[in-house]
Parts: C-alpha cells; structure tokens; sequence
C-alpha cells in the first residue's frame, strides 16, 4: 500500500485525543503540516512547544482553510457551531472525521448544518484514552492496538471511508465498522454507563460527613474502579446529554442486578453469590484473554 500523505491535518480541540491522533500521525509520516486550534491559550502553547502542531490558528475556519484532513476533536456540545465555523472554509477535497464518542448527535449536527457536504464527514470513534486531559497528556502511541469504530453515513463516497480507515490504521489502530445506532446502543453499556458509575460512587463518598476517613482508607481495588472518575468532566457530561436513552436504560438494569445483589445479601445466600462471582470473573478472564489475543495480531 502508498505510503499515506495528507498534506496539512487541521486538528480542532488538541487535548488528548486529537493531539494524539496529530502525533500519530506524525509519526507515521502522513503529515508535517499540522494545524491546531483550541480554546485554552496555554493548551495551545504546550502543543506549540511538544511539537503536537506546527501552528495554532486564530479559528476553525482558518485551520481548516486547505487542509485535506480535518479532524473534529472538541466536546459534543460543539460538533454543530464547530460545522457551522469551517463549512465555508472546507477544501472540495477535505475529510472530515470526528473522535466523538456518541455518533447519532454527529451525524445529525454534519447534516443539519454541512447539508450535502455531509458527505466528506466520516464519523469515527476511538476507544482509547486516559483519566488525564489536554495537549500535554497526548502520545503517538495511544491508539497502538486499539479498536477504533468508523460508523460510515450512506452518502459517503466509498473512497472517503477507505480514507478513514487508512489514516486510523496509520495511527496503529484496528478498525470496525458499526451504524451509528448500534455504536451508541453498545458503547452506552460498555463505556458511558461505568464513567457514570465511577463518578457516582466517587461523588457519593465525597458528600458524607467522613470523606477523608472513606478517602483515607481505600486501597487499590477503590484506585482501579473509580480510575476513570478523574476523566474530563465537560466530555463526559455532553457523552451523557446526547446518549441519554441508552446510557438511562443501561441504568435501569444495572440498578435490577444490584437489587439482585442485595437481596443475595440480605438473605446471607453465600452459595448463590459465589456462583454470581464466579460467573462474573470467567467472563472477565475470557474476555481478558481475547483483548490479549487480539492485540498481538
């Protein structure tokens, strides 16, 4: 395959992700040409100097303004004043990909506002990334292995989805194609709803009267569970706005299996909640083992 050269990559919102989808790229020798914009002055300084970008721009219009690679990297509450900012500013030829983890609010913010130029805009969501947040926290190799969803719109040309899929194979990742509805049904379960839970328990204990002994006392189990608590609050806030239906569903039934578990408890049923346990950490340990298996491909 050609060696994949994008000319100038306009990257919009440079924190973690899409400062890390620049250096990726960088990396891979798809691009010299980077082109960042955000919103925190010092953000942008540490991209400057981390050499994330080569330049920051003023706005969106003028970052994207011949680039052939735009990658829209801000929170969901964004995607639609974001589209709006760079529509006229967009090369014929540009690719608009997104790292957002809804897809149903994209999809509908790209046609709302880019009308038929939808068309250039592949959706993709990366599942990747970290508690910390910013430009100083994004790596080259964060998407190394990764699984990153490319969820295609029917307008798409089949070359501007061939495009996505090379530049997030260029970054290091595996690539699967869902619908937008199905990514959002599946990642609500298995990405929103234990953010939501890790907040919540975390905001629970930091409400009562003996926080710091709670806080004081707990060990690594607590560290490794609520780990993604410290994850950005605005992201994470617009994930739960725009994916509300599947992640308050998702709810309903994890809030069914802890009343489950509490009656198993109450009624001091040890057998049946060893067998639960059991269960629970076979498929953990199955699933353990094909993350293992796949990321050695």
């Amino acid at each position: 395959m050609a060696q994949l050269d994008l000319g100038r990559v306009a990257v919009i919102g440079v924190g973690l992700i899409g400062g890390s989808v620049a250096l990726a790229l960088r990396g891979a020798s798809a691009s010299n040409d980077m082109v960042g914009v955000g919103r925190e002055a010092e953000n942008m300084r540490t991209a400057l100097e981390r050499g994330v970008v080569d330049r920051v721009a003023e706005s969106a219009a003028e970052a994207v303004a011949g680039a052939r690679l735009v990658v829209i990297a801000t929170p969901m509450a964004q995607f639609e004043s974001c589209f709006a900012e760079i529509r006229d500013s967009l090369a014929e030829d540009a690719l608009v990909i997104d790292v957002g983890s809804t897809k149903r609010e994209a999809v509908r913010a790209a046609r709302a506002v880019l009308g038929a130029r939808a068309s250039r805009f592949v959706p993709s969501h990366p599942i990747a990334g970290a508690e910390r947040s910013g430009a100083a926290a994004a790596r080259a190799d964060l998407f190394t292995g990764k699984r990153v969803v490319v969820t295609p719109l029917h307008e798409n040309p089949p070359e501007a989805v061939q495009l996505c899929t090379r530049i997030w194979e260029a970054c290091g990742a595996r690539v699967s194609r869902m619908t937008p509805e199905a990514h959002d049904e599946v990642l609500g379960a298995v990405s929103h709803l234990p953010h939501v839970l890790a907040y919540a328990l975390v905001h629970e204990f930091a409400k009562r009267e003996n926080a710091g002994e709670l806080f004081g006392l707990a060990g690594g189990g607590f560290r490794d569970f609520t780990r993604i608590a410290s994850s950005h609050p605005e992201m994470w806030r617009d994930i739960c706005v725009v994916n509300r239906d599947a992640i308050a569903a998702e709810l309903e039934r994890y809030v069914a299996k802890l009343g489950s578990l509490r009656t198993l408890i109450e009624a001091g049923d040890g057998a049946a909640l060893e067998t639960l346990f059991s269960e629970a950490k076979s498929a953990r340990d199955r699933w353990l083992d094909a993350v293992v298996r796949d990321s050695g491909r």
